[in-house]
């Protein structure tokens, strides 16, 4: 059957834009459909935007730190409104930029939303209710998530993380609602620019998943910092009074008044109305795409990467896993993209970097351990004052020597983090990190100057 297209790519972000330019520079015949903005959440309304608002959360502590170090000046004076035009201007630019990638790349583009008709049949419709219908061999599904919200009254007064980008002014008062990345790291920004903040987490701890140093340490530090921190705090409603004040009403019958709550309590693919079904594409549980190693889903020909499958949510794993598409379907390299020890860092404040296993999860999975922890002031702060602290911390494994974990709390954090990831994915020893000569001084040579185990951790029994 002769086909309009090669491949047909749903969804225009970080994943989908990669598998479709490197698609067609192998020779295919690609199209692409885009029903929002192109870049994706990491560029619109992610990661982009969200390190841009904490650069400027920052600002005020470099302002009192500049004391210490002999300068005097004059109290600053923050605008919101500022801020996210100048904001706007840069994600406008690189906005461009993915349309022009595409177009350069020869990639046929379509406004609108895309449905699958069957395994080879694309339907999309724009905003002027038009349809077309294309067919394609191989079809590539990168569509993303949304957040979700919890189901209670008044949930609608909330916003998500989306709209924390466009707000038209910053709220005096904000209750931030959840306990993972996104939550810790927007509360540390609007308590950065000035906002009264408290975080809610119905659970008894931050960052579930997380190293549980990493865990404790953030924990102490966004308290010192002012945020309001409430765990085993759920929310049962939202009332909003006649002059624009929110109440949130907690399950344990206690209330706080507030004038914004941002719900950051999770992501959920953007599977609706895809029609999945009639394309033999099956679904997990939770509404994520089911693929194998290949990223290839139950329907021969139907392959998806990136967030709808609920593997890893990273924006560099999305284009990894698109470029491992590309090889397997394209250059006759079939390859399967490598999520072990992926680095991620959480940008809050202080920021966190992490790359392998955390210290659970790997006395689970049945290494004996030793641990190498750290905790210091950094030089910064001996002259400004502040009490803030940086945490580092070595995973190795008590027999082969291998560094199964490196995880940071503290300044510069991912940076550091990123180059410690390089080691751990080529198999470093401890030895080899204690072979490494540091450079001085930097809160980074910490992480080959730790020479004697902090504790040791015995295999777990197995379950």
């Amino acid at each position: 059957m002769a086909y309009d297209y090669d491949l047909f790519v749903i969804g225009a972000g970080s994943g989908g834009v990669r598998g479709a330019r490197m698609a067609s520079a192998a020779g295919a015949r690609v199209a692409l459909a885009e029903s929002d903005r192109f870049g994706g959440t990491c560029v619109i309304r992610g990661c982009v935007p969200k390190k841009l608002l904490s650069y400027a959360a920052h600002v005020h502590e470099e302002v009192e730190d500049a004391a210490g170090y002999g300068w005097s000046i004059a109290e600053p004076v923050f605008d919101w409104p500022t801020l996210i035009a100048n904001k706007d201007r840069e994600i406008d630019r690189l906005e461009g930029i993915y349309q022009k990638l595409l177009a350069d790349a020869g990639v046929s583009v379509y406004l609108g939303r895309a449905r699958m008709i069957d395994a080879h049949t694309v339907a999309i419709d724009d905003e002027q209710g038009n349809q077309v219908s294309v067919t394609a061999e191989t079809v590539l599904i990168a569509v993303g998530g949304h957040a979700v919200v919890p189901d209670i009254p008044g949930h609608e007064h909330g916003i998500t993380s989306r709209e924390a980008f466009h707000l038209k002014s910053l709220p005096r008062r904000v209750v931030v609602v959840g306990g993972g990345y996104i939550a810790v790291e927007f509360a540390g920004i609007f308590n950065g620019l000035g906002a009264e903040v408290t975080q809610l987490y119905r659970r008894d701890k931050i960052l579930r998943g997380f190293d549980e140093d990493v865990r404790d340490t953030l924990t102490e530090e966004i308290r010192k910092k002012g945020v309001a921190l409430r765990v085993n705090a759920d929310p049962a409603g939202i009332e909003r009074r006649d002059d624009g004040t929110l109440v949130v009403v907690l399950k344990d019958g206690s209330t706080i008044e507030t004038d914004a709550v941002m719900f950051a309590t999770g992501r959920r693919p953007n599977t609706t109305g895809l029609g999945l079904d009639r394309a033999g594409v099956e679904m997990t549980h939770d509404g994520a795409i089911k693929v194998d190693d290949y990223s290839k889903t139950t329907a021969d020909n139907i392959y998806a990467v990136g967030d709808v499958t609920n593997r890893i949510q990273l924006t560099p794993v999305a284009i990894a896993e698109a470029m491992a598409f590309v090889d397997t379907v394209y250059h006759g390299r079939p390859r399967a993209m490598d999520h072990a020890n992926v680095p991620s860092a959480v940008f809050s404040q202080p920021p966190i970097g992490s790359v392998g296993l955390s210290e659970a999860e790997a006395a689970r999975r049945g290494h004996r351990l030793e641990i190498f922890r750290a905790a210091f002031r950094p030089m910064k702060h001996t002259l400004s004052g502040r009490d803030e602290k940086t945490m580092m911390k070595l995973v190795v494994d008590a027999e082969t020597r291998l560094v199964l974990g490196v995880h940071m709390v503290g300044m510069d954090a991912p940076e550091i983090v990123q180059g410690m990831a390089v080691a751990v994915k080529a198999g470093a020893t401890k030895e080899i990190f204690d072979a490494t000569v540091g450079i001085h001084p930097t809160a980074a040579e910490e992480f080959v100057t730790m020479r004697a185990p902090t504790r040791t951790v015995e295999k777990q029994a197995a379950e």
